[in-house]
């Protein structure tokens, strides 16, 4: 039983990761098995994963998620394009934290965990982003994207470095973006009087 655990938690980090950008948590862990990095390894399935193709592939997409992600309009566009993708890369980066198992095993369990917690953070981000938008008229977005930036890195990091912290970081994150989320949505409204 002790032997799901960790991988669980690992594939759990990297696909909330994978909920606010989608390929820099798969870079990273890409980057990680190719250099034995962390003890990482991959799943056979996902081998490809720490290939030169990949990780080329991984990096160009990384870096124009990153910059596009902070233009008015396209981060919208990324967002509606994450909602299909994200959980995609969840289930990807969450199967191959299942190295250990049976490739059947490693798929159903990147399903059951990775697809649902990518989609969990993602709608939570896009809907932060529309508040944001709605409320700042988008000023607020390039730095609730950096934000997210910072949040997909340093969750894909930790999970890999000390997964069993992953529960406690995942809960104070979705308190943060329900905290944000209430904040950026929270505007002045006037009262208007009957007859006015």
């Amino acid at each position: 039983m002790e032997t799901w655990i960790l991988p669980a938690l690992l594939g759990v980090g990297l696909a909330a990761a994978t909920g606010f950008r989608t390929f820099l948590p798969l870079l990273m862990l890409g980057l990680a098995a190719r250099y034995r990095l962390f003890g990482v390894e991959l799943a056979d399935a996902m081998g490809w994963l720490d290939s030169t193709p990949a990780l080329i592939a991984l990096g160009i997409a990384t870096a124009v998620e990153l910059a596009a992600d902070k233009i008015p309009a396209v981060d919208h566009a990324l967002s509606a394009v994450g909602t299909v993708v994200r959980p995609v890369a969840g289930a990807v980066a969450a199967g191959a934290a299942f190295s250990h198992f049976d490739p059947m095993v490693a798929a159903i369990a990147g399903l059951i965990i990775g697809a649902p917690t990518a989609l969990a953070f993602h709608a939570a981000q896009a809907g932060t982003r529309v508040v944001s938008s709605g409320t700042t008229l988008g000023l607020a977005n390039p730095f609730i994207s950096a934000g997210e930036d910072l949040a997909s890195f340093f969750t894909a990091l930790l999970a890999m470095l000390a997964p069993i912290l992953i529960p406690l970081v995942l809960a104070v994150m979705a308190f943060a973006l329900w905290s944000l989320w209430r904040l950026v949505r929270r505007r002045p409204t006037v009262s208007r009087r009957p007859g006015a």
